[in-house]
This record gives structure tokens, C-alpha cells and sequence, in this order.
């Protein structure tokens, strides 16, 4: 889910329009928008009721107790109201209670009315994990002062309705009595068109009943954005203001519109467009993470943007992110010069050095303004291919002069903030991560260590005698205070069988692998659900060998055949996640869900022992399962040490900040026992303490650690647990997004549910309510790692954890494809092709892009040019293969293609098949003759031969002279296509030999027979010779070249093909029925001896 603000005119619209409620509401929404430059005269004509009607005019921004702060005007006519936006309208004012300056861009006036403080209620609406809350008090107003405290409170379960008796009875109390009906009407109408739109906040202050009618005076409203292909039809085209306090910039508007157009996630909010510090972030969690590190470091006045790009985004999609804040950042110069921080964390799947490649191109583009500005960049990344990308990266600074810094996975990822605002030393030469092959290879040479260990925990294998608990987890804690108290503690084993939603080969690929290093007996993934496709196998590799899965159209078919599959792992989009997932549950064998995308709807799934929900796939039980890309490559998985399970476990929001994790835990601890990511949304399907509380109760697992953020409340839950006694190991927590609090205007980060809705929801709060609990917080994510290592090294000291020997991995030979990507290998291509290229981000032919096609109009002739000849042809030649098209498109329906063609038409055959019928009659005797009349004619004027000593020779070897001769055209009755086209070559072309030798040669043969003349395809080939030698752009042996291979009958059967498609239109639009030969017109030469 994703709650986004919309504005009070749009929630009010909405709300008349779709509301249904038997309480008489006032159903008119009379309101005028009204900027700086508003024809006066013309909107008092379209509403005429501004000149006759008391009037309320304010600002629709999404500013919070605009009453209160002065910023209504109230009771005014419109003289008044102008004179209210004179000193307003456009007009830099301060709000007070925040500090912000604000100008006043988009203004309505509204009818007043005149109500009195018993007629004044107060409503919300807003959804929590648990269901929809709906808070009323019956003071509504200005005045309201505290609703949290003061309201009464009904929740509404998911999947439930609200009840009226409910209302009235938990709600209504202190309602007089003739209201409470209509009020209980009216809140159920708007609860049900809460539900309907998909709104997830719904706030009218005040509510006014009056005797006669219900109004809904003042409104604020957020819906669920993801719900859009659920609601576009009532929502219509949905404008999202800019959250108080900040401008919408049109970068913001262009890096939206590319995310709407991508699959990758692509985000960029300015905070202070001349601010000196500027960041690049990969990844939803690790772009709030540098925020807050910035912030953490003094940075926050300075700090110009925040923004992400995830999802694996192409070259030309970071290209456009890229040179869209390097245009920012070189717009004003800063007396400091500036920074830019290309950070991120150890990606799952990213190819890290493609997409490098767009911000260098986008770096070279803008080297000259970056230089002009001061600008040092700062690098940071890991994950598939990085060693390449930080290369490149490297490698453009020292090109352009541009001071770049590059780091991979060897240094913390938030390191390079500290180099950037000088509060740590940058190194001179950073150390050298291993390449990304060397996964082929053991990391370590000793095998002592025996296999079992890779399948228990390094401190499990421990006598019992030495460990010692941290304290005894109190007893009697009440039943059902924690939601999986009683619930299995493991969620995946070394036995654990899934079944893949959606055609998710590399994933798959990936659980193969890590399978394979961990040891296990088998694959954990069983078969894959494939709705698209037929019942069929599909084919992987386990370990150095080819393997089948089977792939099934249905669910219920791959629950029946694999009993023994207990894990769902679904890539469904977010249009039939739902619906697929609901399917999978009527099985009762599924345990456990994983969803790779994220859902539309706000209402989260529980069903069966435990779910998880997350935008990013994220769960890995090291030496057991992992799901999905998890963990990343190989490589990783192996630098990582996630093919053995350790004494740590984590849960997180972010999936690509668990591979941060598994990296900061491996460097400082003996490894992971199990990691989770529950995702980013605002309602995950299972939480923080649903799987603390599991670790806890895990005897392998010795500490945990928590990465949350800002939004949500389930870190207090933690703190309860620990301050209970429920929680007694030792937990490592830090929630991010701690700058949110410093911000002046709210920002959304990359996850849906990193927005606090109150100041509980602060990480700031929540950080400080865990370290109040007896957790383990860092003062930043800076010190995570230090802090985890102190909490563990304690731990070692106590003995509570024995490291174990390492123990080498099964080797697992790299894919052709990755190897190849990373340049290890290579071979020759199966196909080579130098006329188009499909893969940039528009069609290229023959080195020019198709948008340069249509802006020269080159037309027909020209792309023929281009793809034919590799030529850019004059413009006269693009205009003789048009014409030649032209008068080859057709000849009737008597000719033995085109009969062809009607036949199978007419015994019901397609247009392909049909087409094909045709063009397959095409040779010497038919259609054929260009080629062989050009070569003909040019070998002949190319020996010297004289006209008169060609048609001779042809004779004495008894060979047509192709070219030459038409069935019904003569001298006398001469062929209007030849002559259009001969026309033509004599007024354009620079020379034309060849065509006066063949016409010479039509002199001769003419006067032996009148019908031996110069035909069509004669023509065509002799001065298709004369343009491929004399325009200018062919050599002779390229001339030549094209004739031998048959370019020139090309033209025949493209143009021929048109008239074949016509003939099938034809004869299909006649309804012809299927063609039978009469017997009157077929000659039956039977054996003598059988004849009659």
C-alpha cells in the first residue's frame, strides 16, 4: 500500500459523487479555484452564486489546521475575497507552528456556513494493520484540540463491515437523539466509500448536522495509490500535491513519469535544490539510510535530494535519472564546491556495472558543468558485477579530471559519507574485493571441519555445558500477548519444498544453486506455476548437471502431483496477486507464502501458520532454503558465508538492505542463522516480533538484530517483549529514517510504509524507546556493525557461542551467460547482423535511429536503402524503388502467383499460408527474370559485346534472353509501366548504359517479332545496374555483388506481395467458397488402351 495525499477538492468530488447514504446530504459542491491570473469577470459568469453568497476562501496544499493558523478567510464577499488574495495569493507567508515559508499557489472559495458548535462533529477514518479505525468525537471544529485522546474509537476488522447498532453504540453516545440516526447513516455511507475508492485516510473537521441537511465543511484525505488499476475509472486522473511546506518541481514530475513507464522503481524528491550534497542511491532502505547518515553527520541543511532507483532500471532509464540531477546540481555554484554520493546497498540481481554504465554516460555528458562546479563523487556499491562498475567508474574520473572516489562491499556502506562531508580520511588505495569469478573456486583450503556443521549452528555443536543462557525467559507471560507465541519456531528446514508462482527462471536458478553449495539432497524447489503456458518441463542446472522441473498451468495439478510442497513463492504482479494467492490457500499443505510484488490492497493476508508480504523477496535460511534472489549472486552467497548458518538472526524491512546485513554480520559475527526480509509496506504480512519472538525461542540463535524504519509501531512491541521478560536475548536494533524528523517538509522514502503518521512513528522515538527497553542501539547505522561486533564478541567471551572451523563449500561452475557478461569467455557469435539494432532505447537502421528516419521523410525507398544497402540513397533512387513497387504491386489475378494465392484463400487457408502459396511461384519463368536480365545485360555490354552479337550468341546457345518478351504487350501496343519508368531513369538518373544497350537489344528482337520487347522486369533489372554503378554510393565490385545475390528480385516479391495480400482480402471479403477446376477445361491424355 501506498497512502498519498490528495487534495481537499479532489477528496470532495470523490466524496459527492460516489457517497450513498439514506442522510440528507448536502450533495452540491459549490467551489471556484481561483490563481493569479483568474478572469474575474468570466468565473462570476460561470458562478453566479460568488456574487450572491457569504464565502470561505483557503488554501488546498495539504496544510494541517489551516483555521487555526489564521490562513482562512472567513465570511466574505467577493470584493473581500479578492482583497484576502492580494495579501495572500502568491505571497511568501510564514506558518508559525512549523517555521515553514509557504506561498499560496492553489486557492478555492467555497459557501460559507453559518453553524453552531452543537452542529460541529469530528470524523476519521484510517487503516491500520488490524483493520479500519473510525474515530469520532462530538465537539468538532477549530477547537477540537487532541482527537487521539479525546475521540471515541471503533475498529473495524478486515473484511468487515460497519454495522449501524455498532455505531451508535460505541460511537454515538453523547449524540442527541433525532441526530444519531442520521449521523449513523451518513458514517456508514462514508465508511463503505472509504472502502470502495480505496482510501486509507478519510478526515472531515468539522462535520456540520444541522436540522435539515448533513455538510462536509473542511476535508483531508490520502488514498492507496497502488490501487490505481483497481479505481481509475471512478478516480479518473488523480493529481498528488506536494507535501506541505515543498514545491513540486517539474524534475519531480519527469522522474515520476519515467517510474509510471518502467519496471524499475525510479524516486526523486528535492529538499534544497542549492544545497552542496547530492545523492545517487540504489535501493529503497539504503536511500533512507544515506539520508540519515547525512543528517547524523551536520549535513542536513545542505542536503539537496533524496531519491532511489531499484528494480534493475536499463542503461538508457539510469542514463535519464543520472543527467537529471547532474542538470540540478550545476545550476548554482556553492562557495564549498559539491558532493555527489553514488551509494547503495549489495544488490540481489541489479547488474551493477550496466547500470553504471548510464550514470557514466550521463557523467561524460555533463563533465565540463560538474568540473565548473567543484564536484567530487563518492562511490559505494556491491552486488553482481560490481568490481566492473566501480572500474568504470574509476576509469571516467581519471578520464574527465573529475575527482571520483570507488568502494565496494570491503567498505561500510555509509563510509563514504563520512569521506564526503570530511569527517573521515578517504583512502589512498582501497582494498581490492576478490572478483566476482572467484565463486568458482573454494574460499578456504581446509576440510576439517565435518559436513554436519553446515546444517547446525557454529555455537549449536557446542557441549551443553558450556553454554550459558543470558537469562531465563520469564514464564507465565499471558497467553496470546504475542501473536506467535505458540507458534513452530522454524520456517524453512534442509527438507522444505516450494512451488514458484510465475516463469522466474533466474530466481529459480539461484534457489538451485544455493541448494547445491549447502549441501542438500535435493532441490528445494519442487515445480513452478506457469498460467500462460501449457503443461510442460523446464530445464536447470544442479550443481554441474541439467535437471528438469516440471512447469503446470494450474495450481490445483502441482498441489496434487507434489504433496510434499509446505512454501509458496509467488511473483505475481499486483493484478493477480490476490487472486492467485488465495487459490494456494485453499491447499492446506501451504504453510508459508513469500510474494515478490506487492499487492493493491491495503488489507493484508493471514492465512495459514505465517505469511510474509514484501515488495522485495526476502527470506534465507542459511545451510537450509532461501527464496528467491535473496542474498544475492553466488559470489555473495559465498562471501557472505550464508551456505553454513551462524549465531545471528535478523529480520528487516528492506530486502536490499538484508544483504547489508548478511555482509556486516558475516564481517563481524560467525555468520547468519536465518535472515527475513518482511518488505516495505505499510501493513507486511507478518512482523518484527512474529519472527523475534521465533528466534528467541530457537536454541541456534544466540542474538538477534533488527533493522526497522520510520512508520509503524511494531518496534514498541519489541520493547514490550523485552521489558516482560519474553525477550531475554541479547537484540541489535536500529530503525532508519531518523532525518525524516528534521526535514521541514514531510518526504516519502522508497517503502510505502517509511512515512510516520504521528511522532510515535518516528524512528527518532522509536530508537530511543529501544535503547530505553535494554536494546542494543547504535548512536547511527554508521556503528551497527561495531555494535553488533561488541554484543557478539561478549557473547564469545562468555561462552555462550563457540566459533566452529570453516568448512570449504561444493564448488558450482559459473553460467555461460553471467561468464560471458563478465568477460571471462568468449565466442563467435551464431548470428551477425549489421543493418538493425533493437536494443537501445529506440530502433537503429543501418546506424540511424528510426526518429532520424521519419524526420528526414526518407519514406518506402529510403528504409529499403537502409536495410537493403547499408546505403543512405539519394533521393531520386529512394523514388525509383517506390515506382518499381508500385508497378510490380500487381497483374492480375490470371498470373500463376497470383492464382495461387486465391486458391488457397478460398479453401480457407490464412493469409500467411496463403501468401506464401503465391510467392513460392516466383522463379525464372515467373516474376524471376530481374536478377537474370541484369546479370544478362551487364555481362554482355561488360565483354564489348555489340547489341546484334548479343541477341545471336543467345540464339546459338539456345537461351532466352531474359528480360525480353511479354505474352500480351507489343510495339505496337506498348507497356505504360515501362514506359513510366523509363521516363523517369532518363530525367534522374546520371547514367544510363546500360538501359540504351538493352533498348538497343529491343530494336533488334522487335523487328523479328512485335512483342519481343523490353518488359517490365527488363527494364527494372537493366536500371537497377545503372543506379547501384552510378549513384555514387557502391563501388563496382559492391555493385556488381548486389546483383549476384539477388537484391534486385527482391524488389519483384515485395512489391508482388502486396498484390497477393489483396487478391486474399479480395476474394475472403467475396465469401468465395473453395475452387474446384472444371472438368471442360482439363485435357485427359490417357494410355490408348484405356481411353474409351
Amino acid at each position: 500500500m501506498s497512502a498519498k495525499a490528495i487534495s481537499e477538492q479532489t477528496g470532495k468530488e470523490l466524496l459527492y459523487k460516489y457517497i450513498c447514504t439514506s442522510a440528507a446530504l448536502h450533495n452540491r459542491f459549490k467551489y471556484a479555484r481561483v490563481g493569479c491570473d483568474t478572469d474575474w469577470e468570466r468565473l462570476t459568469q460561470e458562478h453566479p452564486w460568488l456574487l450572491a453568497e457569504r464565502l470561505v476562501v483557503k488554501p488546498d496544499q495539504l496544510i494541517k489546521r489551516r483555521g487555526k493558523l489564521g490562513l482562512v478567510g472567513i465570511d466574505l464577499d467577493l470584493t473581500g475575497v479578492k482583497e484576502w488574495l492580494k495579501s495572500h495569493l502568491m505571497k511568501e507567508t510564514v506558518v508559525s507552528e512549523w517555521g515553514i515559508v509557504i506561498e499560496f499557489l492553489t486557492v478555492f472559495i467555497d459557501v460559507l456556513l453559518q453553524s453552531l458548535q452543537e452542529e460541529e462533529f469530528y470524523v476519521c477514518i484510517f487503516a491500520t494493520r488490524e483493520g479500519d479505525h473510525v474515530l469520532f468525537h462530538h465537539e468538532g471544529g477549530v477547537d477540537v484540540g487532541d482527537v487521539d485522546a479525546k475521540a471515541q474509537r471503533l475498529l473495524v476488522g478486515v473484511d468487515q463491515k460497519l454495522e449501524s447498532s455498532a455505531l451508535k453504540s460505541h460511537l454515538l453516545s453523547h449524540v442527541p437523539d433525532h441526530k444519531r440516526e442520521v449521523l449513523a447513516s451518513f458514517l456508514v455511507g462514508l465508511f463503505n466509500f472509504y472502502e470502495d475508492l480505496y482510501f486509507t485516510y478519510l478526515e472531515i473537521n468539522p462535520l456540520v448536522v444541522t436540522e435539515d441537511c448533513v455538510y462536509v465543511l473542511d476535508m483531508a484525505a490520502k488514498i492507496d495509490a497502488t490501487a490505481d488499476y483497481v479505481c481509475k475509472a471512478k478516480w479518473g486522473d488523480v493529481e498528488f500535491p506536494p507535501p506541505f511546506g515543498r514545491e513540486a518541481y517539474p524534475e519531480e514530475a519527469y522522474i515520476a513519469d519515467l517510474d509510471a513507464k518502467s519496471g524499475a522503481s525510479l524516486k526523486l524528491t528535492l529538499i534544497n535544490p542549492s544545497g552542496r550534497i547530492w545523492t545517487m542511491v540504489a535501493g529503497g532502505g539504503a536511500s533512507v539510510v544515506y539520508s540519515d547518515t547525512i543528517c547524523d553527520l551536520g549535513g542536513v541543511n545542505e542536503l539537496a535530494n533524496y531519491g532511489e532507483y531499484s528494480g534493475a532500471p536499463s542503461e538508457q532509464q539510469t542514463y535519464d535519472y543520472a543527467k537529471t540531477i547532474l542538470s540540478l546540481m550545476t545550476r548554482e555554484k556553492h562557495k564549498d564546491g559539491k558532493v555527489l554520493i553514488i551509494g547503495g546497498s549489495i544488490a540481489n540481481f541489479t547488474n551493477v556495472a550496466a547500470t553504471f554504465k548510464g550514470i557514466v554516460h550521463a557523467i561524460k555528458d555533463y563533465q565540463g558543468p560538474l568540473k565548473e562546479h567543484e564536484v567530487t563523487i563518492f562511490v559505494r556499491r556491491g552486488g553482481p558485477n560490481y568490481q566492473e562498475g566501480l572500474r568504470v567508474m574509476g576509469e571516467v574520473g581519471k578520464t574527465t579530471g573529475i575527482p571520483i572516489h570507488v568502494f565496494g562491499t570491503e567498505t561500510h556502506m555509509t563510509a563514504i559519507v563520512g569521506m564526503a562531508l570530511g569527517h573521515r580520511p578517504i583512502p589512498n588505495q582501497p582494498p581490492v574485493a576478490a572478483h566476482t569469478a572467484n565463486f568458482l573456486l573454494n574460499s578456504s583450503t581446509s576440510v576439517s571441519t565435518p559436513a554436519t556443521t553446515r546444517t547446525a549452528s557454529f555455537s549449536e555443536s557446542s557441549p551443553p555445558s558450556e553454554v550459558t543462557p543470558a537469562k531465563k525467559s520469564k514464564p507465565g507471560v499471558p497467553p496470546g500477548s504475542f501473536s506467535l507465541c505458540s507458534k513452530a519456531t522454524t520456517l524453512f528446514s534442509r527438507h522444505t519444498k516450494a512451488i514458484i508462482w510465475g516463469m522466474q527462471t533466474r530466481a529459480v536458478q539461484g534457489m538451485l544453486d544455493f541448494d547445491y553449495v549447502c549441501s542438500r539432497d535435493e532441490p528445494s524447489v519442487a515445480a513452478m506455476v506457469y498460467p500462460f503456458t501449457g503443461d510442460h518441463k523446464q530445464k536447470f542446472y544442479w550443481g554441474h548437471k541439467e535437471i528438469l522441473l516440471p512447469v503446470y498451468k494450474n495450481m490445483g495439478d502441482a498441489m496434487k502431483k507434489h504433496p510434499e510442497v509446505d512454501v509458496l513463492i509467488s511473483f505475481a504482479s499486483l493484478r493477480s496477486a490476490f487472486d492467485s494467492t488465495m487459490e494456494t490457500m485453499q491447499y492446506p499443505q501451504v504453510k508459508r507464502a513469500a510474494f515478490g510484488n506487492s499487492s493493491a490492497s491495503k488489507k493484508p493476508l493471514t492465512v495459514g501458520h505465517g505469511v510474509f508480504h514484501s515488495e522485495q523477496v526476502g527470506g534465507i535460511k542459511p545451510g537450509c532454503f532461501k527464496i528467491g534472489n535473496t542474498g544475492g549472486m553466488l559470489d555473495n552467497i559465498l562471501a557472505s558465508k550464508l551456505y553454513r548458518p551462524g549465531s545471528v538472526a535478523y529480520v528487516s524491512r528492506s530486502g536490499g538492505m538484508s544483504n547489508e546485513l548478511n555482509n556486516i554480520i558475516s564481517l563481524t559475527t560467525d555468520g547468519v542463522y536465518e535472515g527475513v526480509a518482511i518488505g516495505g509496506d505499510r501493513y507486511p504480512g507478518s512482523t518484527f516480533m512474529d519472527h523475534v519472538l521465533r528466534y528467541q525461542d530457537t536454541p541456534g540463535v544466540k542474538m538477534i538484530v533488527v533493522l526497522g524504519e520510520i512508520g509503524g509501531t511494531e518496534e514498541y512491541k519489541i520493547c514490550q517483549g523485552i521489558k516482560e521478560g519474553r525477550i531475554t536475548k541479547p537484540v541489535v536494533c536500529w530503525c532508519i529514517g531518523t532525518c525524516a524528523t528534521m526535514f521541514s517538509s514531510e518526504v516519502q522514502f522508497g517503502h510505502a510504509g517509511a512515512c510516520a503518521n504521528q511522532a510515535s512513528e518516528t524512528a527518532v522515538a522509536k530508537n530511543q524507546a529501544l535503547r530505553e527497553a535494554g536494546a542494543f542501539v547504535p548512536k547511527s547505522f554508521d556503528e551497527l556493525g561495531d555494535v553488533i561486533k561488541t554484543v557478539y564478541d561478549d557473547l564469545v567471551a562468555k561462552g555462550i557461542i563457540v566459533p566452529a572451523q570453516e568448512v570449504p563449500p561444493p564448488t558450482v561452475p559459473m553460467d555461460y551467460s553471467w561468464a560471458r557478461e563478465l568477460g571471462l569467455i568468449r565466442k563467435p557469435a551464431s548470428f551477425m547482423t549489421s543493418i538493425c539494432d533493437e536494443r537501445g532505447q529506440e530502433l537503429i537502421y543501418a546506424g540511424m535511429p528510426i526518429t532520424e528516419v521519419f524526420k528526414e521523410e526518407m519514406g518506402l525507398g529510403g528504409v529499403l536503402g537502409l536495410l537493403w544497402f547499408q546505403r543512405r540513397l539519394p533521393r531520386y533512387a529512394c523514388q525509383f524503388i517506390e515506382m518499381c513497387l508500385m508497378v510490380t504491386a500487381d497483374h492480375g489475378p490470371a498470373v500463376s502467383g497470383a492464382h495461387n494465392t486465391i486458391v488457397c484463400a478460398r479453401a480457407g487457408k490464412d493469409l500467411i499460408s496463403s501468401l506464401t502459396s503465391g510467392l513460392l511461384t516466383i522463379g525464372d519463368r515467373f516474376g524471376g527474370a530481374l536478377d537474370a536480365a541484369a546479370k544478362q545485360f551487364s555481362k554482355a555490354f561488360d565483354s564489348g559485346l555489340l547489341p546484334m552479337e548479343f541477341v545471336n550468341k543467345m540464339k546459338k546457345d539456345g537461351k532466352l534472353i531474359m528480360g525480353i518478351g511479354h505474352r500480351v504487350k507489343s510495339i505496337n501496343n506498348p507497356d505504360m509501366r515501362v514506359q513510366i519508368l523509363k521516363d523517369f531513369v532518363k530525367q534522374h538518373f546520371p547514367s544510363t548504359q546500360l538501359l540504351d544497350y538493352a533498348l538497343d537489344v529491343e530494336k533488334i528482337t522487335t523487328s523479328k517479332k512485335p512483342n519481343l520487347i523490353l518488359n517490365v522486369d527488363g527494364l527494372i533489372g537493366v536500371s537497377f545496374v545503372d543506379l547501384l554503378r552510378t549513384c555514387g554510393g557502391f563501388t563496382r565490385d559492391e555493385a556488381d555483388e548486389f546483383v549476384e545475390i539477388g537484391a534486385l528480385n527482391g524488389i519483384f516479391v515485395l512489391g508482388r506481395s502486396m498484390g497477393f495480400i489483396g487478391h486474399y482480402l479480395d476474394q475472403k471479403r467475396l465469401k468465395q467458397g473453395l475452387y474446384r477446376h472444371p472438368w471442360d477445361d482439363i485435357s485427359y491424355v490417357l494410355p490408348e488402351h484405356m481411353s474409351m
